[in-house]
């Protein structure tokens, strides 16, 4: 799909044809590869690009706190990456440095009034300003593409997982709702056979998880029908900002949130029984389990 189409036609497109709807995300969620990609590709290529060695212990502990460990967890990675980047100039250690950390205006100003925060536009956007600091933020994603290409295989599914997939085809229609983009997305749920369960797989291309909420699915089915399960805040405030059900897969107890969904959840799904005590019960185990102060600011 080249940047001038209209990159979210696929969920204007998209027909309903089951009674329930169901959203997934998918790194960290669906499938353990949270820690892999940002330790091994996102975070060593931000020190790269953005000459962060001198600070690098800094700024990986910053850009983990952002993406991996706090209620910023799996927001996109344009956004995470500036907040880190705010997060590691605030350390005094790095003051005491006399390191000026960057602070890419240009990316600051394109996210602020962009919502498909994806390669394709910022791609359109570097050729339409000549920004260098929009040149080099998208040098740095697609070497993390790259990275990801390379590196990331053989990760299966969280156990339960499948079994969820399964019990949900003929019942819900399946959507992949994630911040990654669509190619590693396509690889990862064709590489363990699991695309040809899904609907429809909704990457960063296609905008936000909120609009991928919103524009496939909000209006096609009662909002008590409508479900996302996601790992991030940010899921959460999908299905809220669209008024549709949430169920949490729980950092560091994925198995046990995926045998729990299996087991309790979907059935109460199905049954009508979900919402209300039930979801809140899920949702508030959830929501203690990600700080919104890092570790070292603490007193």
């Amino acid at each position: 799909m080249t940047a001038s189409a209209d990159p979210q036609s696929p969920l204007r497109d998209f027909r309903k044809t089951q009674e329930f709807f169901i959203g997934i995300d998918s790194d960290g969620c669906a499938f353990d590869t949270m820690e892999v990609k940002h330790k091994e590709c996102f975070i060593p290529n931000i020190i790269e690009f953005f000459g962060l060695a001198a600070v690098s212990k800094y700024a990986r502990e910053a850009a983990e706190f952002v993406n991996l460990y706090s209620l910023w967890r799996g927001i996109n990675r344009f956004p995470a990456l500036t907040m880190a980047l705010d997060l590691l100039t605030e350390r005094p250690e790095v003051t005491r440095r006399g390191f000026q950390v960057p602070r890419l205006a240009g990316v600051r100003s394109w996210i602020e009034r962009e919502t498909k925060l994806a390669n394709p536009t910022l791609k359109a956007e570097v050729a339409k300003t000549n920004d260098p600091d929009l040149a080099l933020a998208y040098e740095w994603s697609e070497a993390v593409n790259r990275k990801v290409g390379d590196i990331v295989r053989d990760v299966p599914p969280f156990p339960f997982v499948r079994k969820s997939i399964e019990a949900m085809s003929g019942k819900a229609d399946v959507m992949v709702v994630s911040a990654t983009p669509g190619e590693a997305l396509n690889r990862e749920w064709e590489e363990h056979g699991l695309k040809s369960h899904l609907a429809l797989i909704a990457g960063q291309e296609m905008g936000s998880k909120k609009e991928h909420l919103g524009i496939a699915a909000s209006d096609k089915y009662e909002k008590t029908k409508i479900l996302m399960i996601g790992d991030a805040p940010g899921d959460r405030k999908a299905a809220e900002a669209n008024h549709v059900l949430f169920y949490p897969i729980d950092p560091g107890q994925e198995d046990e949130s995926w045998q729990r969904f299996y087991e309790e959840a979907l059935p109460r799904f199905y049954a009508g029984t979900y919402a209300g005590a039930y979801m809140n019960e899920q949702i508030a185990r959830f929501e203690k389990l990600l700080p919104g102060t890092p570790p070292w600011k603490k007193a």
